[in-house]
């Protein structure tokens, strides 16, 4: 399950509800309570309204980072807290909430400077990894979870999805393991025809 390169995990801008559940996608995972799971959290980022952001700001005395970014002071795991940034990218202010290591100076900057080239493209598109992220993002927990005893040693501990089989009724699938056109199934009208981007 670990993760941590810069990743965005939505496509689109979260409302305060989808916020919310996106602070803590990995809630379900089986190993919470032993593994603080910062690999996970680290790197993730999406991009958010101004009245969120400003919202955050306000909840709690932030840490000021930047001129165009702050922190929250709680912690969700280890060193691994919210960033929040207000940039300017392609003449006006867009708002992203991101998991950063504070322990890792640099965290901030390679943020920023991710998020700045992932959304100064000129073709809107998506990777397979980003769709990917996406449906895990927006799925709603009864039909997601983590491969549990039943599954291939190999494979549990992975991510799951429900999907819906017109001969095979309802399973469980790895997310990893979706095909093109499940994934196109999965994924909202506005977002099954987008191009797909190259991986940075």
């Amino acid at each position: 399950m670990a993760f941590s390169p810069i990743r965005k995990v939505f496509q689109g801008v979260a409302d305060r509800r989808q916020m919310f559940r996106m602070f803590d996608r990995h809630a379900q995972r089986p190993d919470r309570r032993r593994n603080d799971g910062s690999s996970l959290y680290a790197g993730e980022w999406f991009e958010i309204g101004q009245a969120e952001h400003d919202y955050m700001f306000e909840v709690l005395p932030p840490v000021i980072l930047a001129v165009d970014m702050f922190a929250l002071r709680e912690f969700l795991t280890g060193s691994i807290t919210s960033i929040f940034f207000t940039l300017w990218i392609d003449g006006r202010a867009r708002y992203f909430h991101s998991y950063c290591d504070l322990a890792d100076v640099g965290s901030g900057r390679r943020m920023r400077e991710a998020i700045v080239e992932r959304e100064s493209r000129p073709v809107r598109a998506m990777t397979r990894q980003e769709r990917l992220e996406h449906i895990w993002s927006s799925t709603h927990d009864d039909y997601r979870g983590y491969a549990g005893e039943g599954w291939p040693a190999p494979d549990q501990g992975k991510r799951i999805v429900t999907v819906y089989g017109r001969r095979h009724g309802t399973t469980s699938k790895l997310l990893d393991g979706l095909t093109d056109a499940e994934i196109s199934e999965k994924l909202p009208v506005h977002l099954r025809y987008l191009p797909d981007a190259v991986a940075a």
